[in-house]
């Protein structure tokens, strides 16, 4: 718990006064910062513009949500009826955000922020609730010891912070880097927990074009600082389709690197990802669905193992179908529907085997151009 412990004690001082080797340079709408106090403004650490990426009436989780910028930012954008649901774990951030709470929430008409406190790669359990239970029942002995573990056990299950398929969008800046290496891959399961089917992700984070050698992760300044537990380029893609997201993509990339230590390069990217609507597991349908995928590039795999080569009717399933007719696929591919679709079956036609035209010759050609998984979009 050391490394935490230094990035709890660096950033209660960001909570108290500017730390500008915290944060890199990031322009964000001035439209969307004019009600929010200077405080909040001046004293917030991030690489990046999550808040971009929110639609109305999303449900959103910040993550790392510190003194509430980006909570804030982004409860004008959902709208009324929306909801921002912010979750850090350092009491001086917390207190920050909270503190202007009621006032911004007069101004917008309505309070649609609220702070948990809680370690993001445990989105079960409320450190609200667990600073509570403590109080109420002091572990002093094996007997309460074990109580204790009981009662947390029971709370990630029957009452969890943040539940199950919850959450529209998962924004969060600057943050998943300063969660220990070994629970970065449970911290992103977290997140495709409680993410709805067809909700997104937007992550600005750092990375490093290559692996970091263990000097550098155990100093606590670079750690704290968000360099030496930056994620690798292509280990950040790697976790988050690994765990069952689809269109995992660097959204954004800086090309100039933020900063550059023993020669290694770290930068801001945004990660983007959607969550299926179906499981990769779940039998596929056949219905007689084809689509042709557009090109440029002469064939692309997707993540189940689905081959298009350009210009060539492909034979799909119905799940794999209505996930291409969703951004960011929907640009890429011509959805062709069979005219009177045959009786369902399970779908058995190896990767790449092509739908005879004939199959879906007076069906509906789809052509929707629904546009990638920016910030002007909404991802699956």
């Amino acid at each position: 718990m050391g490394m935490e412990n230094h990035v709890k004690e660096r950033y209660s001082e960001g909570a108290t006064k500017v730390v500008e080797a915290l944060c890199c340079p990031v322009s964000y709408d001035a439209g969307l910062l004019k009600i929010l106090p200077n405080e909040i403004i001046d004293r917030d650490y991030g690489c990046g513009d999550p808040s971009s990426y929110v639609k109305k009436g999303d449900t959103v989780l910040d993550l790392g949500s510190g003194g509430g910028k980006i909570c804030y930012m982004a409860a004008q954008l959902v709208g009324e009826g929306g909801r921002i649901i912010g979750v850090d774990m350092n009491d001086d951030m917390l207190a920050l955000a909270r503190k202007y709470q009621a006032e911004i929430a007069k101004k917008l008409g309505e309070d649609r922020v609220v702070f948990h406190k809680g370690r993001i790669q445990d989105l079960a359990l409320s450190l609200d609730r667990v600073s509570q239970y403590l109080k109420e029942n002091p572990v002093s002995d094996l007997k309460s010891a074990d109580a204790f573990e009981v009662w947390m056990a029971a709370q990630r299950v029957d009452t969890p912070m943040i539940a199950d398929e919850s959450v529209d969008l998962v924004i969060s800046n600057c943050v998943l880097n300063l969660v220990d290496d070994a629970m970065k891959w449970h911290l992103v399961e977290e997140i495709f927990r409680v993410v709805k089917p067809g909700g997104r992700v937007a992550i600005s984070d750092i990375v490093s074009d290559v692996l970091v050698p263990d000097e550098l992760k155990t100093d606590p300044e670079l750690w704290s600082g968000c360099i030496s537990g930056a994620f690798v380029e292509s280990e950040f893609i790697e976790m988050f389709s690994s765990v069952g997201f689809t269109a995992v993509a660097f959204d954004n990339w800086d090309e100039k690197p933020w900063k550059v230590v023993d020669d290694i390069e770290f930068r801001s990217v945004t990660l983007t990802a959607c969550k299926p609507l179906s499981s990769v597991h779940e039998e596929q349908i056949d219905q007689g669905h084809g689509v042709i995928y557009r090109g440029p590039m002469a064939v692309v795999e997707d993540e189940l193992g689905n081959i298009f080569p350009a210009g060539v009717r492909i034979a799909v399933s119905q799940q794999v179908f209505e996930r291409l007719g969703m951004a960011p696929f929907a640009e890429q591919f011509i959805r062709l529907a069979p005219k009177s679709p045959p009786h369902p079956t399970f779908f058995t036609a190896s990767p790449g085997t092509v739908r005879h035209p004939t199959e879906t010759r007076g069906g509906d050609a789809l052509l929707n151009n629904a546009g990638g998984c920016g910030p002007s979009s909404g991802c699956c």
